[in-house]
């Protein structure tokens, strides 16, 4: 719009120059000349300014380990430009699977990693020089489901007893959870047929085609299971596992030294996607993330978000407390996943999650 009245400016200036009723034309001409010489040094002022805009978004490439609904405060923040106000120019790759997006953020391939933060303990424990921090958590509850072949309202736990099971990759949040649910249910892991030779994102197609009895599925696959009519979510792990830090972000120690400002702008715009999942209904929050997922209709979308919606996922701000990461370590040892407890300072920091939370309350 600028721009504009610049050239009509401009154009005005012109008329008036040419006009014969115009007294002293010389001195007009002069006068009107030096505003056109003002009017292109604005245009130009503007152009660099836009040019100066656009150099000051910092490229910033995130690695999240699944492309789902599960992470739609995130999306969100995508859509509605919250990273570009923050001076982020975003590049979203999707790993398939927790080992494959720190393998990417170790090797340098992603600045940013989204997975849930037992994998960060495991880098540490394995003896990292530059382990993976945590620096923002998104989610507080399990986003997977179980889908039964068959519709039932009193699904009990102890109906896995015996059956086919497709479960996730062992020593996987999705898994470990799973087991864990089993156990504060009374039953022992064993006791279920539990399939984890599938990769992640394959059980789905794999339910589909005939294998197993049950299988635990993120959003969307759950839903599609069921409008394809082979599978019917009859139970949430989410619900049963209570509040657990189930994906986070985390970047290497150097990177978060060495990048606090973009580290810290990231966050802004997450905790701005945060707040708009928090004030928003499921029906809002489905019509802005709907691009993020083509497959599936708005309808459909708003159905998965609700689920999630309704089971409290995703938490007011991003700060990832203490007793949350001990809850993670109490699971990763009842999976035998854990020899040793790791401390929370070193592989967890509030700072730019509680600044973000400060800025956004102001």
């Amino acid at each position: 719009m600028k721009s504009k009245r610049i050239m009509a400016a401009a154009f005005s200036l012109m008329l008036a120059v040419g006009s014969p009723t115009a007294a002293f034309a010389g001195e007009e001409v002069q006068s009107e000349n030096t505003a056109l010489d003002t009017v292109e040094t604005e245009i130009e002022a503007s152009a660099v300014d836009i040019t100066e805009t656009e150099q000051e978004l910092t490229a910033v490439t995130l690695n999240e380990v699944a492309h789902s609904i599960f992470y739609a405060p995130q999306y969100v923040a995508i859509e509605l430009g919250y990273f570009e106000e923050e001076g982020i120019d975003l590049t979203v790759v999707t790993g398939f699977g927790a080992d494959k997006t720190m393998t990417a953020l170790i090797s340098g391939e992603a600045d940013i990693g989204f997975m849930g933060s037992e994998s960060s303990i495991y880098t540490y424990s394995g003896g990292a020089a530059d382990a993976p921090v945590n620096f923002a958590q998104l989610t507080q509850h399990a986003g997977n489901f179980v889908v039964a072949r068959e519709d039932t309202d009193d699904f009990e736990w102890s109906d896995l007893v015996g059956k086919d099971v497709l479960g996730g990759r062992a020593g996987g949040m999705p898994e470990m959870v799973f087991e864990f649910i089993l156990k504060e249910n009374g039953i022992d892991p064993s006791e279920v047929n539990i399939n984890q030779s599938i990769d992640f994102g394959s059980t789905a197609a794999a339910f589909s085609g005939g294998q197993g009895d049950y299988t635990i599925e993120f959003e969307p696959s759950a839903t599609a299971l069921e409008q394809e009519g082979v599978g019917y979510v009859v139970e949430s792990l989410g619900v049963e596992s209570g509040y657990v830090p189930y994906t986070a972000y985390c970047a290497k120690s150097s990177y978060l030294t060495e990048q606090p400002e973009v580290i810290q702008a990231f966050t802004n715009a997450l905790q701005k996607g945060m707040d708009y999942v928090n004030a928003h209904t499921p029906e809002d929050i489905a019509e802005v993330i709907a691009p993020q997922f083509p497959e599936n209709d708005v309808e459909t979308i708003t159905t998965i978000v609700e689920r999630y919606y309704e089971q409290d996922t995703w938490k007011e701000d991003l700060i990832f407390e203490e007793e949350s990461f001990e809850l993670l370590q109490d699971i990763l040892e009842s999976a035998g996943e854990l020899e040793e407890r790791v401390p929370y300072e070193e592989l967890v920091t509030t700072e730019f999650a509680e600044k973000a939370a400060e800025s956004i309350d102001e």
